[in-house]
C-alpha cells in the first residue's frame, strides 16, 4: 500500500485543486483529507457521508452551579482569563435555574481574596435570595489546564473531556474518503490528523486498495509533521513567487528531517517562468526532484466553480499538465523503495 501526502509551504497554491484531479486519475485508492482546520475537498467531491463520528481531545472545566459556593477561587487562579462572572438572569438563561447563595456583602472579600469557605457556607444558609453573579467557565478561553478542579474547595468543578471535533467517513464519485472538522477555536488538530489517517489506512485495508491519496495542510506546523511521518513519497506544490519559494524551502528541509521521499509541482509557472526555474533548482539542491509545470488556466476556476475536478471540466491544457505530474508522482510510487532523501546535516 503506498502512500502519496500533497502539501504547501503556503496556502493557496492549489494544493487541493491537484488533489481533487488525482482523484479522478488515481485507480483503487482511498481519499483522505488531511487538512482538518480549514477543509475543503468535500466541496469539489461532494461526499455523501454514511459514518459521522465525534473527536475527543483534551478537557474542559464545567463548573457545576448546584454545587458551586461561588468563592472565586478558580478566577483567581485561572491564568488564561477563563472564568466568567454573569448575572443571575444570565445564568437562569444558559442554565435554566438560578442558583441561591450569598448576598454579597463584601465582608469575605475584605478579609480573604479567596473567601472564607465557613463564611460562604454560613451566609449562604442563612440567605434565601438569589445571589447577584455567578461563576462560568468559557470554553473557548479554557485551555483544559485542570487547576480550577484542583483549587476548588467544594469540588464543584467537572473536568469532561472536550469534544474538538468531527471525523467522516464518505462515499465520492472517486472513491471512499476519510475527513475531518475540527471545531472553533478548537486544537490538536495534529491529533486529529493522524486519526484521520490512520482510519483511511484501515480502510483501505478493508477494502483493498492500492493508494491513499492525502490532501495534507499548508505550513511546516504539527498538523503537517502528522501528515508527513510514515508516508511513501510527498509532492510539495508550490507557485512561482519569492514566498513560495521560500515556504518551498521550508517544507522540503521537513520531509528531508523526516526521510520521506519528496517531489516538487510548479503550479501557475508561465506567471513567472525565470522564477519558476529558480525554485526547480533550488528544489533539487534540498533532494525534492521536479516533476512538472501546471500552467495558469481559468479552467481552474470555472471547475471549482461548477464543483468538478478540472480533469472533469477541461480535457486539454491545465489538464494536460496535471496528467504529466501525476505520470511522474505515480511512476516513483510504484517503486518497491523509493530513494529517500539523505538525512538533514
Amino acid at each position: 500500500m503506498k502512500e502519496l501526502v500533497v502539501v504547501s509551504g503556503k496556502g493557496g497554491t492549489g494544493k487541493t485543486s491537484i488533489v481533487a484531479a488525482f482523484a479522478a486519475l488515481t485507480p483503487s485508492k482511498v481519499l483522505a483529507d488531511c487538512d482538518v482546520d480549514a477543509a475543503d475537498l468535500h466541496l469539489v467531491l461532494q461526499p455523501e457521508i454514511r459514518s459521522r463520528n465525534e473527536f475527543r481531545s483534551g478537557h474542559e472545566a464545567v463548573i457545576r452551579q448546584d454545587a458551586c459556593i461561588g468563592c472565586g477561587a478558580c478566577l483567581v487562579n485561572c491564568r488564561f482569563d477563563a472564568i466568567r462572572t454573569v448575572s443571575n438572569a444570565d445564568l437562569a438563561w444558559m442554565f435554566g435555574a438560578g442558583i441561591h447563595a450569598c448576598n454579597d456583602c463584601d465582608v469575605c472579600v475584605r478579609s480573604c481574596p479567596l473567601r472564607s469557605l465557613d463564611m460562604i457556607n454560613a451566609m449562604r444558609e442563612a440567605s434565601g435570595e438569589a445571589r447577584k453573579t455567578a461563576f462560568v467557565v468559557d470554553p473557548i478561553s479554557c485551555e483544559g489546564c485542570g487547576v480550577c478542579v484542583d483549587i476548588c474547595p467544594v469540588k464543584a468543578i467537572s473536568f469532561p473531556e472536550r469534544v474538538s471535533g468531527e471525523w467522516f467517513i464518505s462515499d465520492t464519485r472517486h472513491g471512499p474518503m476519510v475527513h475531518a472538522r475540527l471545531g472553533i477555536a478548537a486544537d490538536n488538530s495534529g491529533k486529529l490528523v493522524s486519526l484521520v489517517r490512520q482510519q483511511a489506512r484501515q480502510l483501505a485495508q478493508d477494502q483493498n486498495k492500492e493508494f491513499i491519496l492525502v490532501d495534507g495542510p499548508p505550513g511546516i506546523g504539527c498538523p503537517v509533521i502528522a501528515s508527513l511521518t510514515g508516508a511513501s513519497l510527498v509532492l510539495i506544490v508550490t507557485e512561482p513567487t519569492l514566498s513560495g519559494q521560500h515556504d518551498l524551502q521550508r517544507v522540503a528541509e521537513l520531509a528531508r528531517h523526516f526521510r520521506i521521499p519528496a517531489v516538487v509541482g510548479v503550479n501557475k509557472w508561465d506567471l513567472n517562468p525565470d522564477m519558476t526555474d529558480a525554485i526547480e533548482a533550488a528544489a533539487v539542491t534540498l533532494d525534492a526532484t521536479p516533476v512538472g509545470r501546471i500552467r495558469y488556466d481559468r479552467a481552474v476556476t470555472a471547475a471549482q466553480v461548477a464543483g468538478k475536478s478540472v480533469l472533469e471540466y477541461s480535457n486539454n491544457g491545465v489538464a494536460d499538465d496535471i496528467r504529466n505530474v501525476w505520470a511522474a508522482v505515480s511512476a516513483l510510487m510504484q517503486l518497491d523503495k523509493p530513494k529517500a532523501n539523505r538525512e538533514a546535516p
